[in-house]
């Protein structure tokens, strides 16, 4: 394993252990993870997690899972409010874009730092946003509504590849399988026309991926995500060039917190973004 190192600062490989360290950085800065994050994300690529260290304390942490040959993510990035400005977010930063390589990587930015990641090589495609409503006592009568694990996981990671630029079968599993959680799929004739996860965080769950063919079923996924747990708060990352995504805000009544860019560098992936109304995690893409 290649070490980058600055005056003070030495960059490693975080174990899973580290991983909750990060994300509990993650809930002080109000991003509210999933109770089970550690676990699963650890899952997308047990080598992509990495973590500065000054005296062998953590100063800064960030993600950069590799999805395959062709595709990577970065997320997760923070630097400790106290080592801002020092340069470690940068460092850490060239040492993720370098495990990425050639391959196509996305991020979802916050918006006031677009110029500088475009300095990088990133550039904008869209923007993602956070949204969230309260759960009613909607109920549903589709039939094509099924719980996620009595689906063949073949024919998830089918749908899931259509709407996702690499494979992330590990890390699908652990995703659909952890606690506190529901699983939603709509099946259409034997097969899947889409799915969504709800998972328990700090605050409320979050609803993620919300992947349809269409509006009508992206909406059935959503009023069947909130059996359960109606009166809860639900949080869902919707696509904001997504016009379907932003007639479902409307319709349950959803309030934004706040909007990322998502930007590639190294191009763009080819995805069925017409599936696409909800992202997975803002960490993980």
């Amino acid at each position: 394993m290649s070490e980058l190192t600055m005056p003070e600062l030495t960059i490693r490989r975080m174990a899973a252990d580290d991983v909750g360290i990060a994300l509990e950085w993650a809930r002080q800065e109000g991003w509210n993870p999933g109770i089970h994050d550690h676990e699963t994300f650890f899952m997308a690529d047990p080598q992509g997690f990495f973590v500065g260290l000054v005296n062998d304390q953590p100063v800064a942490v960030g993600s950069a899972v590799r999805y395959g040959k062709d595709y990577a993510f970065c997320g997760l990035y923070i630097v400790h409010p106290e080592h801002r400005g020092c340069g470690y977010g940068m460092a850490l930063t060239q040492e993720r874009l370098e495990y990425c390589g050639e391959r196509c990587t996305g991020i979802d930015g916050v918006l006031e730092n677009v110029v500088i990641y475009q300095r990088i090589g990133y550039r904008k495609a869209h923007e993602n946003a956070r949204y969230q409503f309260t759960a009613g006592d909607r109920g549903t009568a589709d039939s094509r509504l099924v719980p996620l694990a009595s689906v063949p996981f073949g024919k998830i990671l089918d749908y899931d590849r259509r709407c996702f630029p690499g494979p992330r079968d590990g890390f699908l599993r652990a995703w659909i399988e952890q606690p506190d959680s529901q699983g939603i799929a709509s099946v259409r004739d034997g097969e899947v026309a889409g799915y969504a996860v709800r998972r328990r965080c700090h605050e409320g769950h979050k609803i993620g991926p919300l992947f349809a063919d269409d509006l009508q079923t992206a909406r059935g996924l959503l009023d069947a995500c909130q059996l359960g747990v109606e009166g809860e708060l639900l949080i869902v990352d919707l696509v904001e060039n997504q016009p379907g995504a932003l007639v479902l805000a409307q319709e349950f009544g959803m309030e934004q917190t706040f909007a990322t860019a998502r930007m590639y560098r190294n191009g763009q992936p080819d995805v069925a973004m017409e599936r696409v109304f909800g992202i997975t995690t803002f960490e993980l893409g």
